[in-house]
């Protein structure tokens, strides 16, 4: 390793199991910022080491190839250095090994920040104002996902729907818990990355339906 630091327990890590793509990104900046060099051995030791670490040098290549590392050093035979050439703040990139962006869980992503911002709204609106030129989001992929914010409590229903009524929702201020948005997970379950918990559990044979 070419820094001096450890890994923290786990009590003194940020909250909750993280993708390795967010442990990963959070390491490097904490290495950018403390002034030291990344290697994949760091960024594995300090944020992936449950993971292989093949997967920390993919993430690594697909960092430089969408230009935010480079590399400082790559003496044959030696350790590559890595520097943060473009600080995207805390969500990590979602890139491929070749540089290409993930697109998977862009959707919910949008509408997370859109819910903070729209105020009342049905979930039509939500898609519209959530879809960007490069990303629709579909308005069945919005209900989904009010359904489940709701169920949680982060959303409150301001208007039930009935046939030709859509539901309104609204979001709860005091549920806003940080910029990363929840996710459903395939247990039917709703997932908080800022809080690491889970937050809710769909029961399909009393709601009816997948989500």
């Amino acid at each position: 390793m070419t820094s001096k630091a450890t890994r923290k327990p786990v009590h003194l890590e940020a909250q909750g199991p993280k993708g390795d793509r967010q442990s990963m990104w959070e390491v490097m900046r904490k290495l950018h910022k403390a002034g030291q060099k990344i290697t994949v051995l760091d960024v594995w030791m300090l944020g992936a080491e449950w993971a292989p670490k093949g997967r920390v040098r993919d993430y690594v290549t697909g960092l430089v190839a969408a230009g935010y590392l480079r590399p400082v050093s790559a003496e044959p035979g030696k350790t590559v250095q890595y520097e943060l050439a473009k600080d995207c703040g805390l969500e990590a990139p979602r890139v491929r090994k070749d540089g290409t962006e993930v697109t998977q869980g862009r959707g919910r992503e949008q509408m997370w920040r859109t819910i903070k911002i729209v105020g009342e709204f049905a979930c039509r609106d939500l898609a519209q104002a959530a879809s960007t030129p490069d990303f629709q989001v579909a308005e069945t992929t919005a209900k989904d996902y009010c359904m489940m914010l709701a169920g949680a409590g982060y959303l409150t229903i301001t208007r039930k729907g009935s046939p030709g009524t859509p539901a309104r929702y609204r979001l709860v201020l005091s549920r806003w818990t940080g910029p990363r948005a929840p996710m459903i997970q395939r247990l039917k379950q709703l997932y908080d990355p800022n809080t690491g918990e889970v937050v809710f559990r769909r029961n399909p044979q009393t709601e009816g339906g997948d989500e």
